[in-house]
């Protein structure tokens, strides 16, 4: 992997990858940790399989290529035997990746506080330990949102998503973004408008289906269908890996910040965002297309 930046942490080893043998029409969705990646793998499931009743075994059909809990070999036989079209998922930004000009590139981001905040509700949910340092267990509001703030994008760091590591991922989603096959999304975006998210998702992926076929898929990827049906949808779900399949999808909503945070922390988050970032970018990594709101 030479021509790659190292990612590796606690959890996740980006050379992995060089075990994956791609195929050309291979959809492979990118994205930090809680913006959005089991919704989009759960969008190209349902229209790979054209039906809103698929059951999704993300963990098993899309997986996480970069996390160590599964030997690569037994990941890289189970992938290399499907007979169908296949999609994967990573954690990695996309200069860690090794880059296809065939495939399809999905890459979903989300304002950085509600990734965070979520992500604060995510490790009390999974039985993985290690994440102590940056999440105590007393909560302490100014401990973690100092290490989210303070923590590095690489090493032992990132698998705890801090600011920088959404930074970077964006950076190198910024510098693909003029390939055809590499194609941003906003979790913001999705929740304005989720049938005109599938629609531009089925276009890149060359797939069709009638119009009351796309109604019934895009009907089963709302939230709410998604954590009424916990079970079908979490990675895992069903097989007790979580303390609670439904909890997975806390709330779907944005602005989880909100009220949460002091004036001074908000202060410490712009300066660190504009100084890396233009206005522009910011406005897109925060809210999408709306560019200046939650709404």
């Amino acid at each position: 992997m030479s021509d790659r930046k190292l990612y590796l942490g606690p959890l996740t080893d980006n050379r992995r990858w060089d075990k994956f043998v791609a195929r050309p029409d291979d959809v492979y969705v990118v994205t930090p940790p809680k913006c959005g990646t089991t919704w989009m793998q759960t969008i190209v499931a349902l229209l790979f399989s054209g039906d809103p009743d698929v059951e999704p075994e993300l963990s098993v059909k899309m997986p996480w290529i970069d996390i160590r809990i599964r030997e690569m070999d037994e990941v890289a036989d189970r992938l290399e035997a499907m007979p169908h079209r296949r999609s994967v998922k990573s954690h990695t930004p996309m200069d860690g990746l090794p880059y296809r000009e065939d495939g399809q590139y999905l890459l979903v981001f989300r304002h950085p506080l509600d990734a965070h905040f979520s992500y604060r509700k995510h490790v009390r949910n999974i039985p993985v330990k290690g994440f102590e340092l940056f999440y105590p267990e007393d909560e302490d509001n100014e401990v973690i949102f100092r290490r989210f703030l303070d923590g590095g994008a690489e090493g032992f760091d990132m698998d705890a998503m801090p600011l920088a590591h959404i930074l970077q991922h964006y950076k190198a989603a910024l510098a693909l973004a003029d390939r055809p096959n590499v194609s941003l999304f906003h979790y913001a975006d999705m929740t304005r408008d989720l049938a005109g998210t599938m629609a531009k998702v089925a276009q890149l992926l060359g797939i069709s289906h009638p119009p009351d076929v796309m109604s019934a898929l895009v009907s089963a990827a709302t939230f709410d269908n998604m954590k009424t049906h916990a079970e079908r949808y979490a990675p895992s779900g069903g097989k007790g890996f979580m303390k609670s399949d439904s909890d997975f999808f806390h709330s779907g909503t944005s602005g989880k910040w909100q009220g949460k945070l002091t004036s001074d922390q908000l202060r410490a988050y712009d300066v660190a965002m504009d100084s890396a970032l233009d206005p522009a970018a910011r406005g897109w990594l925060e809210y999408g297309s709306g560019g200046g709101t939650n709404q």
